[in-house]
């Protein structure tokens, strides 16, 4: 190359001689191109750059919960209703939007009224809109007084498809909105679908939210490094197996019986119950509201209540106890 350039006759050697130390010491020479569809090609400080971008950190697990409860018992419901049945990639059908509508309609009341009748705090996280087009949710979950409402993106929007602007701004107007209608500002997020973007935990942090349950390092509470840097936030895991939606599907290939989903369930409470640390499960109202699941969910509460040592708590409640008994501040 540098015979090249002699030639060009618009450069001196000093020019040819400072371009090459810029070409070498930028690493242009030096490094390949890293190609995103060849992993097995990536340099190791690019594989662990790209693993590192949100890890787990310390155990927030405490030695013990409140009252010497031994596990503790986090009920959660994904309040998607027609956000998720089109709403959220202008597939507008009417047939999919009417199982949305059950979901307010029908479902959260029967869900709430469990919970009211038990008298099981639970958090129940809301896109925008699945507020804004029944705003009457929030007065039948904050009745009781027993309940949290938390944030669950705008429009049930996937964030890896958006730029870091655009996640910013709708899920700042999330929490605006919920809180106009609701009365109450989230301290807690669950990323719609559990979809992070590699700026999803850098907005968390800059709102200032409490918590974030979507990840799934651990099945403990536990602090979130965000490029191996601690930041504050408490990590309360979810997993597919505590999730209704997918074991639920009747059109999809993992379909169960709810009552086996039920004792699927039971053991991940008895285990969590063993090891005294935590048993988080995650609803929807449109799908757990059915009366046959409905059910089910009633025979898991009657066995978890079985149990000596139990704390059922919202997640916020969850998330302050663990960070106080860590010393975090």
């Amino acid at each position: 190359m540098w015979h090249l350039l002699k030639k060009v006759s618009s450069f001196s050697t000093s020019m040819l001689t400072l371009l090459l130390a810029l070409l070498y010491t930028s690493g242009t020479w030096a490094q390949p191109a890293i190609n995103p569809a060849e992993p097995w090609n990536w340099p190791d400080d690019y594989v662990v750059e790209q693993v590192n971008q949100v890890r787990a950190g310390r155990d927030l697990t405490p030695s013990s919960w409140p009252n010497g409860a031994r596990v503790a018992v986090l009920l959660s419901y994904d309040v998607d209703n027609e956000t998720v049945m089109g709403l959220r990639t202008g597939d507008i059908s009417v047939g999919p939007l009417s199982q949305g509508q059950y979901g307010s309609r029908v479902a959260l009341p029967r869900v709430v009224e469990l919970m009211n009748e038990q008298d099981i705090p639970a958090t129940y996280f809301l896109p925008a809109w699945s507020l804004k087009l029944a705003p009457e949710q929030a007065q039948l979950i904050n009745a009781s007084g027993l309940h949290e409402i938390a944030v669950h993106g705008w429009i049930h929007e996937l964030n890896t498809a958006l730029d870091g602007a655009t996640e910013e701004r709708l899920l700042r107007q999330a929490m605006d909105e919920i809180e106009r209608i609701a009365g109450v500002r989230p301290v807690g997020f669950r990323a719609p679908s559990w979809n992070l973007s590699a700026n999803t935990l850098r907005i968390v942090r800059d709102l200032g939210l409490l918590y974030e349950s979507s990840l799934m390092h651990d099945d403990r509470p536990y602090e979130v490094l965000y490029q191996g840097e601690p930041t504050g936030i408490v990590e309360l895991p979810v997993e597919w197996i505590l999730d209704d939606a997918p074991l639920f599907n009747p059109l999809g290939q993992r379909y169960m019986n709810p009552r086996d989903v039920m004792q699927v369930w039971i053991d991940e409470f008895d285990r969590a119950w063993e090891e005294g640390t935590m048993f988080l499960l995650t609803m929807h109202p449109h799908v757990i509201g059915h009366r046959s699941r409905l059910v089910a969910l009633e025979g898991l509460i009657e066995h978890i209540k079985s149990k000596d040592g139990v704390w059922f708590a919202t997640h916020e409640q969850a998330a302050r106890y663990v960070k106080a008994q860590a010393g975090m501040p």
